[in-house]
């Protein structure tokens, strides 16, 4: 959520500052904005899409200047609550939340400052002007006034009078990208890739300093420090649209290939073996007594998969907590439980928060599952393990969620082999399933013209339902998620055992149920849950295996995928559901990428 760009550079940087906002509006914003220095202070804001503010910047020019797109924390989206921030020719913009922020402003409005907005930024702002005024420079007045601060930032300053600009972070993800023509900073690297690939991620407390020729960095206890220089491997193709009406729908059909990234570590072996998780993986991993898994959102609902999988093949107790809770329960810590944290950025707040409490209680075994390599989420954990889906741009995941789902079931079947619970036939068999996973999704990928017809069934709906049993209950809870997150249809997910403790009481004609209903132990079971249904006269939408014996009937709609997948499976029945998800989002006419309130990374509580 949120998004900075900043350049100073020798030739005009406004072009190269509203497409680097243009890169990052994936992550969610509802106003946008930017601040230059041609030489004095020019502010251009707006409510809506980067493309209005495009349009305000045209002709304008200037080599040094700082750009946002704000998601509404402090203060309704609107013009005056728009980063950046100003106080007397200097201007900041922030990501974050300043928890001390009503503190400050009070301080500030005793001393003359008067607050023009709602947000917590704008006490930012004044609070460097008043620094200044006993600091040497703007370098020195932002470290300063950055130790005032409690909460997750990431901030930008410039000011009247200084070629400069001056970024810190705390909390909140920053990096600096280094050009051969200037210095840039950027809330992702998507961002920079227009003008740089050579990258230097700030780590928590640092301040930095941009200039035409070059930078420095001073760490939280004020001294010099260097940072290494990372080559992005991120290509400028990954994050355009190319053939596709979406991004949503380019990540959907980029499954096959993600999920081929992310297990090509495991290459031609015969074996499953602990390095893949780290090079002290097999210390760490080899007496783990249970799993605590930490995640938000759709990460979370990998981690409920997950429990399946190591329950069953490793027979080791796990539990998934919503990282938002998880921190502010008291729980029972254990030096010998393996934490997993799992996001897709790498940065999500609360998994880092958690990640970081889980330490405090003396529980070091940490792995991060994620698809950045330097993020924080990466650095704070013991062991890793990249996913490899590339950049993800729409806000509602799906190529993410598909190459958590196969690091898992990796992780899974690592920790039965070294709990000896694994037959050299079962490890050979799981590779083998796991290496054909990228052409089992493909053909799922190839049910889009039948499921874009059911969509258009149901599009018209306000509810729906989705049942599942088994692995496969968390699967219709993403399916469900998808559903409400792009097309605003209120949807619901139950295990299929618990419709008549409840749920059934909704079913009519006008609410669909979907279920997935793969060839296991629970079909039958299922089964009579769909009779259930179709008693009361509910219109069933099921996905099932090629060899499950549901049978189509008038009101009960059946779409087959092409081979059942053994304990795999969840991760083909998902690929149907997002394909559903999308397709009722584009009968409805909704923003796919950019859903209303939603932000891709959340890196504030």
């Amino acid at each position: 959520m949120c998004g900075i760009v900043a350049a100073v550079a020798d030739h005009n940087i406004v072009p190269m500052l509203v497409e680097g906002l243009k890169k990052l509006e994936y992550r969610g914003y509802d106003s946008a904005g930017l601040a230059l220095l041609n030489p004095t202070l020019t502010r251009l804001r707006s409510v809506g899409r980067v493309a209005e503010l495009a349009a305000q910047a045209e002709g304008q020019s200037a080599q040094l200047g700082i750009a946002h797109t704000r998601w509404a924390t402090h203060g309704v989206p609107s013009e005056r609550n728009a980063h950046p921030h100003v106080s007397t020719g200097l201007a900041v913009v922030h990501n974050g939340i300043i928890e001390n922020y009503a503190e400050i402003k009070q301080e500030l409005a005793a001393a003359g400052y008067v607050f023009s907005s709602d947000t917590d930024t704008e006490v930012i702002a004044h609070l460097v002007q008043e620094t200044l005024k006993t600091s040497a420079d703007l370098f020195e007045a932002v470290q300063r006034a950055a130790h005032r601060l409690v909460g997750a930032y990431a901030i930008a300053v410039l000011c009247e009078n200084t070629e400069r600009i001056v970024v810190a972070r705390q909390g909140a993800p920053l990096l600096l990208g280094l050009g051969t023509d200037g210095s840039y900073a950027a809330s992702d690297a998507s961002a920079l890739l227009q003008v740089t690939r050579r990258m230097v991620y700030l780590e928590e407390g640092d301040v930095a300093e941009l200039s035409r020729d070059g930078y420095r960095i001073v760490g939280a206890d004020g001294t010099a420090v260097t940072r290494p220089v990372h080559e992005s491997t991120l290509s400028a193709d990954a994050v355009e649209l190319g053939e596709y009406r979406h991004y949503m729908q380019k990540e959907i059909f980029e499954q096959p290939q993600a999920l081929a990234a992310t297990l090509e570590m495991i290459g031609g072996a015969h074996v499953l073996s602990p390095n893949l998780f780290g090079a002290s993986a097999p210390e760490v991993l080899a007496d783990v007594r249970s799993v605590l898994i930490i995640a938000c959102g759709t990460s979370y609902h990998a981690g409920l998969v997950a429990r399946y999988w190591i329950e069953q093949l490793a027979g080791l107790p796990c539990t998934v907590e919503v990282a938002s809770e998880y921190r502010y329960r008291v729980s029972v810590p254990d030096a010998a439980q393996l934490v997993v944290a799992i996001s897709q950025s790498g940065e999500t707040a609360d998994t880092l928060a958690s990640i970081r409490h889980a330490k405090s209680l003396g529980m070091a075994r940490t792995l991060a599952i994620c698809n950045v390599p330097e993020s924080a989420i990466v650095r704070e954990c013991a062991l890793r393990f990249l996913t490899r889906a590339g950049p993800e741009i729409g806000v509602a995941s799906t190529k993410a969620f598909t190459t958590q789902l196969a690091t898992l079931f990796l992780l899974a079947a690592t920790l039965a082999k070294q709990a000896g619970r694994l037959t050299a036939e079962q490890e050979s068999g799981y590779l083998t399933a796991l290496r054909h996973l990228p052409v089992a999704v493909q053909k799922v990928l190839a049910l889009e013209p039948g499921i874009a017809a059911w969509a258009k069934l149901f599009a018209d709906k306000r509810h729906a339902l989705f049942l599942g049993r088994g692995p496969h209950y968390p699967i219709a809870m993403e399916g469900a998620l998808k559903l409400k997150e792009i097309s605003y249809i209120h949807a619901e997910a139950y295990p299929a055992g618990e419709l008549k403790h409840g749920p059934l009481a909704l079913v009519d004609r006008d609410m669909p149920v979907i279920s997935v209903a793969p060839n296991d132990a629970l079909l039958e079971k299922l089964k009579s849950n769909l009779k259930e249904v179709a008693a009361r006269g509910g219109e069933l939408y099921v996905f099932a295996d090629a060899d499950s014996a549901v049978e189509a009937e008038p009101g009960l709609h059946i779409l087959r995928l092409p081979e059942h997948y053994g304990v795999l499976s969840p991760v083909l029945h998902v690929v149907a559901l997002q394909l559903l998800a999308y397709h009722a989002a584009l009968v409805k006419g909704t923003d796919v990428d950019k859903p209303r309130n939603l932000a891709k990374s959340v890196t504030v509580e």
